[in-house]
């Protein structure tokens, strides 16, 4: 009696065992996804999941040198919350690794090609903050034929679809200086209306020229300065430093009306004006006329940060000022 008592009291505690081991092996569990940002506009401001978005942004040019794992620690340095990009992003690494870096990114598509399955297949990742259709195109006119309203159909179409693609983030395009009435009319489908500025070192007019204009929201697609000076035949970070300063603390100061900046640009592009593989002067830039303090757009030396990743004068700048 007492032999079948133990031999039960064994099988217990065989079955015990076993029920002990498997509770402790680790459960299989689906990866946690970010669910993709929701913004809004209200009172020509921008909404990120309810909360109020300021964009402190910058110009990130990726046809160049570029490494977004070196890039992305000097840019929250220097405060920078957003980039704008002129082309679209497949690689989803570095996507992932702008949103985990707390950098939303304003994403240009490319409208001559099929930007809608790329709006369907990246409209879900955390870190869009809008979709940018255009950059400066109307300074090309002969690009459409010689008319703007074709460009500005065009404008208004690709809007339109991806408006009815994505419903959680707006549409931007980037148009060279302050658009027309006729631009604006054209395209209501357009949220928010980027605006390229060169006007020396006060863009403030512009801003306010646009808002007797339109009850569009804007943001500052480009605005910035060189640190090249032709009239020196040399490079001047000391000029591009005050000219930065000056230019986004007048845009700063109209933060009720104007959404934020993105400056041109992150670092120096040397494949602009000449030898890829040397720093050249010169080059040529659309209406740039107004870029500060010379005149004249020096392709290659609008970088905050050289090509190497030196900082250059005007990076502390930019950390004040988006501080």
């Amino acid at each position: 009696m007492s032999r079948k008592v133990n031999y039960s009291l064994f099988l217990f505690f065989i079955i015990l065992l076993g029920c002990s081991s498997n509770s402790n092996e680790p459960e299989k569990t689906t990866p946690e996804v970010d669910p993709p940002a929701v913004v809004t506009i209200s009172q020509k401001k921008l909404y990120v999941d309810g909360s109020n978005y300021y964009i402190k942004g910058i110009c990130y040019g990726r046809n160049g040198y570029f490494n977004y794992q070196q890039d992305i620690p000097l840019m929250q340095e220097a405060n920078i919350n957003t980039i704008r990009v002129y082309a679209p992003i497949t690689d989803r690494a570095e996507l992932d690794a702008f949103h985990q870096a707390g950098i939303k990114i304003i994403m240009q598509v490319d409208y001559n090609g099929n930007y809608e399955t790329y709006v369907r297949d990246y409209m879900m990742h955390p870190s869009i903050l809008m979709w940018e259709v255009g950059n400066e195109n109307n300074y090309h006119p002969d690009w459409f034929d010689g008319n703007l309203n074709n460009w500005y159909r065009i404008l208004e179409e690709v809007a339109g679809k991806i408006k009815g693609i994505d419903t959680n983030h707006p549409v931007a395009t980037a148009h060279g200086e302050v658009p027309t009435a006729i631009a604006l009319n054209s395209c209501p489908s357009v949220d928010i209306w980027g605006m390229n500025l060169y006007r020396w070192d006060n863009d403030v007019p512009a801003i306010e020229e646009f808002v007797a204009l339109s009850d569009k929201p804007l943001y500052i697609s480009e605005a910035g300065a060189d640190s090249y000076d032709t009239r020196e035949n040399s490079e001047r970070q000391d000029l591009q430093a005050e000219a930065t300063q000056k230019i986004l603390s007048g845009i700063l100061a109209k933060s009720d009306v104007c959404m934020g900046v993105t400056l041109f640009a992150f670092s120096d592009e040397w494949w602009k004006a000449g030898n890829p593989s040397q720093q050249d002067s010169g080059g040529f830039a659309p209406e740039s006329s107004g870029v500060p303090y010379d005149g004249a757009a020096n392709e290659e030396y609008w970088g905050i940060v050289k090509r190497d990743r030196t900082k250059k004068e005007v990076f502390t700048v930019v950390k004040e000022q988006y501080n």
